[in-house]
């Protein structure tokens, strides 16, 4: 039984298909650790929710009228807002994969997934996890020459590292950045997910390895 002080992972569902909406949010109702607190119909719309509403994780429909999910995730990223994407599409090309790896989603949903598969991967990247199909998981940055890390990083993300390798607080590197410091954190997460490392020590490791080469 979920424990009832545990907080549940709040979702904002993103599509501007009324069907889809409506059987994502019937699924996750019966989710007993997950909300779905807001849904849009459009990329814009989905940014101006963001503005008032914090939720955990945003599956964003990647083909969406007034503003696509490309665009949107982008945009989300640019903004620093820290929330986790799931993309979700009807298509498995590898273009589609790419783009949505490429804009740093979280994870990767096709429409024709099974429901309780679809359940795990928002589960999963709301724990702070990456969830793309296997093709993806082999990560592009996987066979780099050692040098190439800090390129998967955005420079924002970079920003961050070179602040948290001499010894900056998440507060501290707020601060310095001019950022909330839920968005220093959020981006912290995601370089150590990125770097493959386990904390910010062996991330400050990387860091060193990677600039003393250049």
């Amino acid at each position: 039984m979920l424990n009832a002080q545990k907080r549940k992972i709040t979702i904002i569902l993103a599509d501007d298909h009324a069907l889809v909406i409506e059987g994502l949010r019937g699924l996750l109702s019966r989710e007993p650790d997950m909300e779905v607190v807001a849904t849009v119909t459009s990329g814009e719309a989905l940014l101006d929710e963001l503005q008032y509403t914090r939720p955990d994780v945003v599956v964003l429909d990647v083909q969406m009228q007034g503003g696509d999910g490309f665009w949107c995730l982008e945009e989300i990223r640019r903004q620093g807002l820290p929330v986790k994407v799931v993309m979700l599409s009807a298509a498995s090309d590898g273009g589609a994969l790419q783009g949505a790896w490429e804009r740093q989603a979280d994870g990767y949903a096709l429409k024709t997934d099974p429901p309780r598969q679809t359940v795990a991967t928002i589960r999963s990247v709301a724990h702070g996890q990456l969830v793309f199909p296997r093709v993806m998981r082999q990560t592009p940055g996987a066979a780099e020459p050692r040098g190439k890390l800090l390129l998967r990083l955005t420079e924002r993300e970079r920003d961050v590292l070179r602040l948290l390798s001499e010894g900056q607080t998440n507060a501290q590197i707020a601060d310095r950045l001019c950022v909330q410091e839920s968005t220093a954190k959020f981006h912290v997460q995601n370089i150590l997910q990125k770097l493959g490392v386990a904390n910010r020590t062996e991330a400050a490791q990387v860091y060193f390895r990677e600039t003393s080469e250049k």
